[in-house]
């Protein structure tokens, strides 16, 4: 069963062809990051498993992929590019990757959270450009950390919060327990959080969860950080809070649109930090991601499931 990645950066596509095994399911790749959803039928015929970091799968695009039976999605996040429900009515289904980057995830979180408690990108760019800012900062040691959801990549936090002597709350859909960390309700967490966390996974009932009256609901001056979705925060309501400054500042690796349209609100104000939805991109978790990927492809082709 001949699979094909759509979409390989150079760095994924080299680690697809070391971590391919003899006998595998051959597995073409697509070295061009940046196609567009309207290549991809010409570009999967003939192979029923497309392989997908970053690509939009839409709907009416699948509906002419007439040899396409699976989308091996590359992270657990794929509603961001697709529907799911509506691929699996095409008779496509859509397979995610869980657990790959956690820690890599986790420590982009940690890295936001520092810089917006002390403003280096700031003061750096500040200074290349001739200028010589003295911010004051905030002591992370002894403030709360709220974690807004709880996975792999939060408990990897957690950890790390815990490190530097913070107290960590966290807020999570079903109970859970976690050595160190104190369960509250929502309102507790952002009334209490020096810096809130998101760790949401995106679907129907997470959208806009962190809504305008959640945002105001946050202790003045917080700090938010999100790793997670852009489309968990209502955007237009977060840049308000800033810009008036009942957010202290802003932490963000994903947005509601990616890459971040030029003159966005966001690349204008120095409250935010900003990064290209970046944090899983280490080597480790390229090496587990791409290795699991490379899984499903052999059990779908094994098993056609």
């Amino acid at each position: 069963m001949r699979a094909i990645f759509v979409d390989a950066n150079p760095s994924l596509a080299a680690v697809t062809e070391r971590l391919m095994r003899p006998g595998d399911p051959p597995v073409a790749i697509n070295r061009d990051p940046d196609i567009k959803a309207t290549d991809l039928p010409a570009l999967l015929a003939g192979h029923p498993i497309a392989i997908d970091d970053h690509t939009h799968f839409p709907t009416d695009v699948v509906r002419e992929c007439r040899d396409l039976k699976h989308v091996v999605f590359l992270g657990t996040g794929p509603r961001s590019y697709m529907n799911p429900e509506e691929l699996a009515e095409l008779g496509v289904r859509v397979h995610t990757i869980k657990g790959y980057g956690d820690t890599a995830v986790a420590e982009m979180a940690f890295a936001l959270m520092w810089d917006a408690a002390r403003k280096t990108a700031m003061m750096d760019g500040a200074i290349r450009k001739g200028e010589w800012p003295r911010s004051e900062g905030m002591q992370l040691t002894g403030k709360t950390a709220g974690l807004v959801g709880f996975g792999g990549i939060a408990a990897e936090m957690a950890r790390l919060c815990a490190g530097i002597g913070m107290r960590v709350l966290a807020w999570n859909r079903t109970p859970k327990t976690h050595p160190g960390v104190e369960f509250v309700d929502l309102e507790r967490l952002l009334a209490e959080s020096a810096v809130v966390s998101l760790h949401l996974a995106l679907n129907d009932g997470t959208r806009g969860f962190l809504s305008r009256e959640r945002i105001m609901a946050m202790r003045p001056g917080a700090v938010l950080v999100n790793t997670a979705r852009g489309a968990v925060v209502d955007e237009a309501a977060m840049v308000a809070a800033l810009e008036q400054g009942h957010l202290g500042h802003a932490a963000l690796d994903v947005f509601s649109e990616e890459p971040l349209p030029a003159g966005h609100p966001l690349a204008k104000l120095d409250n935010a930090t900003l990064t290209s939805h970046s944090a899983f991109r280490t080597p480790e978790a390229s090496d587990n991601l791409i290795g699991a990927a490379l899984d499903h492809c052999r059990r779908i082709a094994r098993t056609g499931a």
